[in-house]
């Protein structure tokens, strides 16, 4: 039997990680994020980076971190709006973006984890998402073609796991996780609870292990909340 259980997040990484590639980070804004691996990455020096991700963290969270030590060359995303420093790096012309609709993305990496090399969407027919990319009549409608996407390294986070790399996510942290633990040549998982396999009943598992070649146990994540709303206490 393989053993996909890695000690710490860096070795979880080590070997995997390389100049140029291409990152699919799972979570929305920082629910679900990988942080763990997210912070191993940094820490590693790899750049040149495409990551593949909803959005690009906050400042100084999830992937803002990566933003900080300049790693990241291009970002495929669908909102980045939560991101200072994003704004400034794009803007200054010293970080690539690739915009989708949101679910267009999501699509993209449904579809490269389903071995769809391309679709078509009305999604984006008309405006500069279509610039440059084919545009098809279907029962006299237009279409856009969108690629499916295929990461070198997929980077998530669930709830729960077995030692096969079975799992289960929770609430909101299922977004755009199982989706992209299908579309990476390595998908590697941080999991809160690991457990032995047959505990997990299989009417609950979401992403099968097959597609999970490694994991690091993470006990005490960090959760930290992205926008925090309060109401005035009563008098």
């Amino acid at each position: 039997m393989v053993n996909k259980v890695y000690p710490s997040a860096d070795a979880a990484l080590a070997g995997v990680l390389r100049d140029g590639m291409m990152i699919m980070s799972g979570g929305f804004g920082l629910c679900g994020i990988p942080a763990t691996l997210i912070e191993a990455i940094r820490d590693s020096g790899v750049g040149n980076l495409t990551v593949v991700s909803n959005n690009a963290g906050v400042d100084g969270a999830g992937l803002g971190l990566l933003l900080e030590s300049r790693q990241i060359r291009k970002m495929i995303s669908s909102y980045v709006g939560e991101n200072k420093l994003f704004a400034q790096q794009f803007l200054a012309g010293q970080l690539e973006l690739e915009f989708n609709p949101q679910g267009t993305l999501a699509e993209r990496i449904r579809a490269g984890g389903a071995g769809i090399p391309a679709f078509f969407t009305k999604t984006g027919v008309g405006t500069v998402i279509a610039e440059g990319k084919d545009v098809r009549v279907f029962d006299g409608e237009k279409y856009v073609m969108e690629r499916g996407l295929v990461a070198d390294l997929a980077i998530i986070h669930a709830w729960k796991g077995d030692t096969e790399g079975n799992l289960v996510y929770r609430k909101t942290a299922r977004n755009f996780n199982p989706m992209m633990a299908t579309a990476a040549k390595v998908t590697v998982v941080e999991v809160e609870h690991l457990v032995a396999p047959g505990e997990i009943d299989p009417d609950h598992i979401i992403t099968p292990g097959v597609f999970v070649q490694r994991i690091v146990h993470v006990k005490h994540p960090k959760k930290q909340i992205e926008q925090r709303t309060v109401r005035k206490r009563g008098s």
